[in-house]
């Protein structure tokens, strides 16, 4: 493990700490660690920190591992550096299926919702992948983000246009507009959590393929890889970690464009370093947003899709002015 990776794993470490300790009521790291480790069923403490913050804590650290690797992914399949898991239309798919969802009834269980929101994320990149890629056909990554934009920007017209007509849906899809690892009981999400930690597993045989793909198709249809099925196996990985991600916390954005990006600059160009890299750094940045969003402006919450939001921006708009000046 190289000391970047190992600095990584301390600074996810501290922010796992953080996340259990932060709160409208501070818990010191001895009562983190009494909680943890020799619980009482009858303190407030433990019981806060081992049912609410444990919860919240472990769906940041899964949501944002899987953005992050996600994004890198993204951004090896299109040899686009500004791409991210949205292009593939995961998260207006999801919203969508939400949304006719929840028209259909004054509640929405949170099972449903989820698995709705999943559901969605596959269909829509199922969507875009039919119209972009084809066998040996060439340009098949512009086509699936030009593809991509276009699904992307209907699936929001119609996601806009029910939630105008059904103000009572709009209320309830705030979760998913803004995002939000809060409120999310373990029961519910652990199914989307196997999924993503099964996917990070099944990404390790691929990363020596993507160091070749992202070199170009010629280069990788040299070296004997099978590059249609390549996309293809990269572009499931995606749907499942996005799908997975927005299924569990609603809508995160800057989190898989931004880390692919940081993960590069500290461990080369190698999948083999950067990824499993973008994965901790994931994680930790989505930690370190919903512990702002929840200690910011107390006792209210910020949505966490607003503090990535916040984060992410000046960082994107950096990557923007560097990739520019490299091109003029």
């Amino acid at each position: 493990m190289s000391p970047r990776t190992m600095l990584a794993v301390a600074g996810l470490a501290i922010a796992v700490v953080v996340s259990l300790m932060a709160g409208g009521h501070w818990s010191s790291p001895l009562q983190v660690w009494h909680a943890l480790w020799s619980p009482s069923p009858t303190d407030v403490d433990d019981l806060l920190i081992r049912t609410i913050r444990m919860t919240r804590t472990l769906v940041a650290l899964t949501v944002g591992a899987g953005l992050g690797v996600a994004g890198g992914i993204m951004q090896t399949l299109t040899r686009n550096p500004l791409a991210s898991p949205g292009l593939l239309g995961v998260n207006a798919g999801a919203l969508l299926v939400v949304v006719c969802l929840a028209t259909l009834g004054s509640g929405l269980p949170g099972w449903l919702a989820s698995g709705g929101a999943f559901a969605g994320a596959a269909l829509a990149a199922l969507a875009v992948w039919a119209i972009a890629m084809r066998p040996a056909a060439p340009s098949g990554p512009l086509r699936l983000i030009l593809a991509g934009a276009a699904l992307s920007a209907l699936f929001h017209a119609f996601s806009q246009a029910l939630l105008v007509i059904d103000q009572q849906g709009l209320d309830a899809m705030l979760f998913w507009l803004a995002g939000s690892v809060a409120a999310r009981p373990l029961t519910q999400v652990w199914p989307l959590m196997l999924v993503t930690l099964a996917v990070l597993l099944a990404c390790w045989p691929c990363l020596r393929q993507w160091n070749v793909l992202a070199a170009g198709e010629a280069v990788a249809l040299g070296a004997g890889i099978s590059v249609w099925r390549l996309q293809l196996i990269s572009v499931v990985c995606v749907v499942l970690l996005a799908g997975a991600a927005v299924a569990m916390a609603g809508n995160i954005v800057f989190i898989g464009l931004i880390v692919p990006h940081l993960a590069r600059r500290l461990a080369g160009s190698d999948h083999r370093h950067w990824l499993p890299l973008a994965a901790l750094l994931g994680a930790a940045l989505l930690l370190v947003a919903d512990v702002m969003s929840r200690t910011l402006v107390p006792p209210r919450e910020v949505p966490i899709g607003v503090m990535t939001a916040l984060l992410g921006a000046p960082v994107f708009m950096a990557l923007v002015r560097r990739q520019g000046g490299r091109h003029g």
